[in-house]
């Protein structure tokens, strides 16, 4: 089940804070509770991907994006993402995830989350997010200036740029 209640309390809890640039880095903390675990006492791989739901959710309305949703009646998809895992999250670890956006091209918005328990990294994800119409992908150009945004897309690292285009030779559709 999805874990609504965590994400009213984010909301909740961060509902007062300031808003942030299309770059800036959101920090949010949470509890790795016994329904979180997998058969080997451990945060669940795809608890962990619902989790970071909580983090960058609360980031999206920080940045003004959830208005600009509602406003033009977009959606927001995520179109691929790549995990690295490195250490385990055990029960009742207190969490601090970091969030935020690393840049955009012509379609895509790329968001990289992570993890960290006692200071130490344990996961980090990227993702390639899109804003949907009716009509289909809205460009970023276009959600930025629906922010009011107008600043040119920052460089794309070498790491995202390896990993769009290892993505684009993967075949597709899959077996």
């Amino acid at each position: 089940m999805y874990p609504i209640l965590r994400l009213i309390y984010q909301f909740f809890r961060h509902r007062n804070d300031p808003d942030l640039g299309p770059l800036d880095t959101h920090v949010s903390h949470h509890i790795c509770w016994p329904w979180d675990l997998d058969l080997w006492l451990e945060l669940n791989n795809g608890r962990t991907l619902t989790l970071y739901d909580m983090g960058r959710l609360p980031l999206a309305k920080r940045v003004g994006l959830i208005p600009a949703l509602k406003k033009h009646r977009w959606g927001l998809t995520m179109a691929g993402a790549t995990v690295r895992y490195r250490r385990r999250v055990r029960m009742f670890d207190r969490i601090e995830m970091r969030s935020r956006a690393v840049c955009w091209d012509d379609k895509f918005l790329y968001l990289e989350q992570s993890m960290r328990v006692k200071g130490e990294a344990t996961s980090h994800i990227l993702y390639r997010s899109a804003i949907t119409s009716k009509t289909g992908i809205v460009p970023p150009s276009q959600v930025m200036s629906a922010l009011s945004l107008e600043t040119e897309p920052p460089q794309i690292p070498d790491w995202v740029k390896a990993w769009t285009e290892a993505e684009s030779m993967r075949p597709w559709p899959p077996l």
